[in-house]
Order: structure tokens, then C-alpha cells, then sequence
């Protein structure tokens, strides 16, 4: 309520006859909860950004609204990185708006408190390790310990935090965090001057959950009715269509609403079980202690960091995540958590290999891909398969290390995601960036099909495709995108030059170091190939040096033109701006990302977007520069 709100009211109370000794009196209020009473907490959500309670929320709503249990939601950060499709608020101003719109949606779903770890939100990125490094782990997690100790929840709910294709790295992160916390609130030694200085007490959570699907479960039916005859489906339409900047506004009664909440029981201090439908079963333990130990099951998988097992190496997101589920004993999370590791099409690739002490590579055998050829290995710590991926290779493969004769420790088993590469030439001469000037044959052609989907959906060729023609120079990477599109749609206003997926748009991005785990040392340039007055405009996005580009990037030049089938665009990018030496050859991490939104009618600024493709396809990979294609440039 606000302050006004609370002093007409009170006003209002003043000015009313007296009672007449017949009237009915009201019961008396119980005595008023205060101090730590006030904060004790059932369920604790904790999560990255206002809406990422979006997945949990029919839930929330029937424990608070029907259930009538207390929960809290922390957020580590306010969101401010994200876009805005209802005004022009951006950066520390959109995480004003956006706070605002998060206590609207949850004053609706019931929840009672929420906080934040005032981290920033500084990009979309995939990597957890940049994101903690940004926000400052041990200060990230002294904070919601802290809160952990003050709310003293029973039941915490989280993100997932392993590194999947698509899984933000701050959902990662917040994930993350409340696991430590989980461990670190309960043990008196981690950040005792919260115990000396702030008066708090160490507690043990109960439960922790994820999101998602494992081998122990909770199955929470969602459709039982609230006080006010309503569904708990309706109740999260409803609260989360208050996240308006984020294009909720329409929300809905989504059909997923209506399906039972799946959750992964991870941490816990009883007994897990396979199946449970109640978040509280167990709960609560008999004299409510504040410390109690923890309950690690033992099962089977292949998750393995070290030891008598044969692995392979994965990226070194995946390997941290192995790492981190071992050290927190909830290596059931990950049990059937593949090695993902990418490839590089064309090329022989070096695959790292840990095998057990004592044995080698020639103790297992790997069935390779057809027309994969293993050239060798070398020993070591781990060792190295080294096998040559042909040029036409794509998507994903799942390969298997196994022992000729039963071993303990194998099989091992990886995800080889392969990318593609392409050779740059040099061009004879500088190729014109105007629409009457000839582009050189000599150029790379890289086609984008309609079927290169990492988001969305398309209809057919006519509907979004694209061709990109490459050339080189001592100074320059110079880039010609011919893209197919049946409805050209210019929604973005002048002043709004950025979050370029919100509208028709051609994205480039490339990686000095190729493989990168995240984009902030890259260059990634969003284009607009007309504003609402017609002028070509771009900006970088979630990269080494973020903004407009005639700020950021002031010798790329940019064009552009109409076209009977869609637009087209051309780039002159310095190499010095990508963060390459000039004049000789070098290796690039490289892909081109096409964002169609059909809609004709849009109004200004509006988020629009139908699909995405890109030259190197993979859920998530506008962040992650491990799965780019790759370009040498001659």
C-alpha cells in the first residue's frame, strides 16, 4: 500500500461514528508476528531476473494463495540489460521499470517479500564464469546467505544451473549461488560475522529444487482452485502479464499453464524419494532445529571429473559444472549430463581425452561418424583422439569410447557439436559498398537456409533465408548479406537503436580468439537494415565495447537496399575493430544471425520477432562463441 493510500485510510477511520455497544465487535487481531517470526519464510525463490519466476508461477500462486504458505522471491539482479517493448527506458532507468512491474506480478501470485542482490545485469551471455566474475562471487553469495539466515526458508526453488545450449548465464549463476548457499547458511564457519555482528543464526534449508526433469521428482498438481474460485493457470496469466516491458502484456492462459509443475529435488535433509507430490513432504522436522545434515544419494551416470573413470573433456563450461556438482554432492543432477564438445567441420579437430591410470588409447575403441577419420593420439594428462571432421559434417553427434573387454570405468560417452568453416580470399581490390557497384566473385558464399532455425519458426525459402558473400583485404573484412524476406518489416524508431531482434534485422559477430566461452572480448554488430525513416543503423550488442556504432565502431561503414525479395546489406569492418592483426592471414570464430518478424502493423518499437537462423545454428548461440562457425581469413 502507499503512504497516501495508508493516510487517506487512516483519515477515513477517524471521521466514523462511534460503535454502538449492540454492533458486533471484530475478533481481536492474534498478536502481530515481529522480528524474525515476520521473515520466517516457507518458500524461498531464487532467481536472476524479474519474470524468470515465469515457470514456477501457477505454482507460487497456489502455495501462497491456496496453500497459504509464505514465500519470498530474491532476484539477483533488476534486469536492466534486458530490452523494453513499452518505452525508452534502458540500462539502471529500465531496472526501475522493471522493478515496478515485478512487485505488481507479484503482489498478484501472493508472494509476500522480495529482494535483491543488486547485481548487474550486464549483457546476455552464456557463461556462468563471466557472470560471477562481473558480479563478484563471494560478495553474491555472502548476500544471499544472508537473506538465506534472515528468512530461514524451508523449501528453496531455483534455476538449473548446468551449462545446456540456450541457459542464460546469469540463470546459471542464480542457480549456482543457491546451491553454495544452500551448504554455506547451515555452517557457522562461512561469513560468521553475519552471526557476530548482525545477530542472525546459521539454518539449514530443507529442500532445494530445479526446474526440470531427474531422478527424483515432484509432480504438483496446479489446478486446484483458489479462494476466489479462479485457477492458479488464470492467477499467473494474470500476474505475469504485468511484465509488460518484457512483451507480457498478452500473456494469457498459455496452455502450459494447465500442466502439473515438474521439479528436481537436489539438496535435502530427508530421505529422497522417486516420486513426491508435496514440496513439504517430510516438513517440518520434529523441533524445527536450525542445523541438521544433509541426506547425498548415490546413482548411477556418467558424470566423472577425475578418478578411475575414462571421459571426455568437455568445454570448460561443462567441465566446471561437473566439478561443481561433485564438490556439492548432488551429482545426481548431472547423472546423465553428455560431454558436449564442439568440432570444427573441415579440419582435423584435437579431442581431449581423460583415460583411467594405467590404461590408454589403445585400450578403447570410439565409433567414429562414417567418413570420420581418426588420425592418431597423443598421451597425456588428459590425452588427445585426434580425428578429421569432413567439410559437409553438421549438427549434432553423440560418440562412444568403449573398452574391448568389460572395464571398470567405461564407457565414456560425448556430444560432438560441429560447426562449420569457410576460407576468406583477398580481394583484388576494395569491394563497393553502394547498391550499384559490382560485388567481387572471388568472394566466399555461405549459405543460411530457412531450415538453419536456433529460435522460432519459418514457413518456407520466401520467408527468411539468407546468402553472405565474405572477402578480405590487409585491413578489412568486407561482408554482402542478400536476405530473402517476403515482408520487410521497419518498426524501430531513430532514437531506439538497439535490441535489433525485436525487429527485422542481420546480425554479425566475430571471436579474435575463436571458441571463446562468452562474447565479452568479441564483436557483435546488430543491424537494422532501415529504421522507420529508411536509413540503414546498427549498434554492438553484449561484446567488448557495447553501443551505437558510430560510437563504438566508428570505421565499420554499413548500406543498404530493398530488394524484390527482401534487403540487403553490406559491411566494411576494420580488423582492428574485430581485435585481429592486419595484413596477413588469421583464424576468426565467425557466425551471421537473421532475426524476421512478420508483422506489418507493429507499432514503434515492438517486439516482433518470429525466427532467428544463422550460419552456425544452435540454440543459445548469439552468446556462446564455442559453437560459431570458424573463417580463415587468407
Amino acid at each position: 500500500m502507499h503512504t497516501t493510500s495508508g493516510i487517506l485510510l487512516l483519515a477515513g477511520l477517524l471521521i466514523l461514528p462511534s460503535t454502538h455497544a449492540d454492533t458486533p465487535q471484530p475478533t481481536a487481531d492474534p498478536v502481530p508476528r515481529q522480528g524474525a517470526g515476520l521473515l520466517k519464510t516457507d518458500v524461498l525463490g531464487v532467481f536472476a531476473h524479474p519474470d524468470d519466476e515465469t515457470g514456477v508461477a501457477p505454482l507460487i500462486a497456489d502455495l501462497a494463495l491456496r496453500q497459504n504458505r509464505v514465500v519470498t522471491h530474491v532476484y539477483c539482479t533488476r534486469g536492466e540489460g534486458g530490452g523494453n517493448m513499452v518505452g525508452t527506458q534502458y540500462g539502471p532507468s529500465l531496472g526501475i521499470l522493471r522493478e515496478a512491474e515485478l512487485r505488481d506480478c507479484l503482489a498478484r501470485l501472493g508472494v509476500r517479500f522480495a529482494y535483491f542482490l543488486d547485481r548487474e545485469d550486464f549483457a546476455y551471455t552464456e557463461s556462468l564464469a563471466i557472470t560471477l566474475e562481473k558480479w563478484g562471487h563471494e560478495e553474491s553469495l555472502r548476500r544471499l546467505v544472508r537473506l538465506v539466515r534472515a528468512l530461514r526458508p524451508e523449501v528453496i526453488l531455483t534455476m538449473n544451473p548446468a551449462p545446456t545450449p540456450g541457459q542464460h548465464g546469469n540463470h546459471q549463476a542464480a542457480g549456482w549461488l543457491a546451491v553454495e548457499a544452500f551448504d554455506a547458511a547451515g555452517d557457522p564457519q562461512k561469513f560468521p560475522e553475519q552471526l557476530s555482528h548482525e545477530g542472525l543464526a546459521a539454518w539449514q534449508p530443507r529442500k532445494l529444487y530445479f526446474g526440470g526433469a531427474g531422478p527424483f521428482m515432484a509432480t504438483l498438481a496446479t489446478t486446484n482452485a483458489q479462494p476466489d474460485g479462479r485457477i492458479p493457470a488464470q492467477v499467473a496469466a494474470g500476474a505475469l502479464s504485468q511484465h509488460r516491458s518484457q512483451a507480457f502484456g498478452n500473456f494469457g492462459n498459455s496452455p502450459w499453464f494447465l500442466r502439473p509443475q515438474r521439479l528436481q529435488l537436489v539438496q535435502s535433509v530427508v530421505p529422497l524419494v522417486a516420486e513426491e507430490t508435496n514440496l513439504f513432504r517430510g516438513l517440518p522436522l520434529p523441533g524445527d532445529p536450525a542445523t541438521v545434515g544433509r541426506v547425498t544419494p548415490t546413482v548411477s551416470g556418467e558424470v566423472a571429473a577425475s578418478g578411475g573413470r575414462l571421459f571426455f573433456q568437455p568445454r570448460p563450461a561443462v567441465a566446471k559444472y561437473q566439478e561443481f556438482v561433485q564438490a556439492h554432492g548432488i551429482a545426481h543432477a548431472a547423472a546423465n549430463f553428455t560431454a558436449d564438445v564442439p568440432v570444427v567441420a573441415g579440419v582435423t579437430n584435437e579431442i581431449a581425452i581423460q583415460w583411467p591410470p594405467g590404461t590408454g588409447a589403445a585400450d578403447f575403441q570410439i565409433a567414429w561418424p562414417p567418413n570420420w577419420q581418426a588420425v592418431g593420439s597423443r598421451a597425456g594428462a588428459p590425452g588427445s583422439i585426434r580425428v578429421s571432421v569432413p567439410a559437409n559434417a553438421t549438427g549434432d553427434l553423440e560418440v562412444k569410447a568403449e573398452s574391448p573387454t568389460p572395464r571398470a570405468g567405461f564407457p565414456a560417452t560425448a556430444r560432438l557439436h560441429v560447426v562449420p568453416r569457410a576460407i576468406v580470399p583477398r580481394a583484388t581490390s576494395i569491394p563497393g559498398l553502394a547498391r550499384e557497384t559490382r560485388w567481387p566473385d572471388q568472394s566466399v558464399s555461405l549459405g543460411i537456409s530457412h531450415t538453419n532455425l536456433w529460435e522460432g519458426r519459418t514457413r518456407d525459402t520466401t520467408d527468411s533465408a539468407a546468402v553472405v558473400h565474405v572477402l578480405r583485404n590487409d585491413t578489412h573484412v568486407f561482408l554482402e548479406v542478400q536476405v530473402t524476406d517476403d515482408l520487410v518489416v521497419s518498426n524501430i524508431a531513430p532514437n531506439d537503436i538497439k535490441g535489433h531482434w525485436r525487429s527485422d534485422s542481420v546480425e554479425i559477430c566475430f571471436d579474435p580468439r575463436p571458441g571463446s566461452e562468452h562474447t565479452l572480448g568479441c564483436y557483435k554488430l546488430g543491424i537494422f537494415p532501415f529504421d522507420s525513416t529508411g536509413r540503414v543503423r546498427a549498434a554492438r550488442d553484449a561484446d567488448a565495447r557495447p553501443g551505437l556504432v558510430e560510437e563504438t565502431a566508428p570505421g565499420t561503414r554499413l548500406s543498404s537496399w530493398r530488394t524484390e525479395t527482401g534487403y540487403v546489406i553490406r559491411a566494411a569492418v576494420p580488423l582492428a575493430e574485430i581485435g585481429v592483426p592486419t595484413g596477413r592471414p588469421v583464424d576468426l570464430g565467425f557466425n551471421v544471425l537473421i532475426y524476421d518478424g512478420d508483422k506489418t502493423n507493429a507499432v514503434s518499437g515492438e517486439n516482433i520477432n518470429k525466427s532467428r537462423l544463422a550460419w552456425a545454428p544452435r540454440g543459445g548461440v548469439q552468446g556462446r562463441p564455442e559453437d560459431w562457425g570458424r573463417l580463415h581469413l587468407e
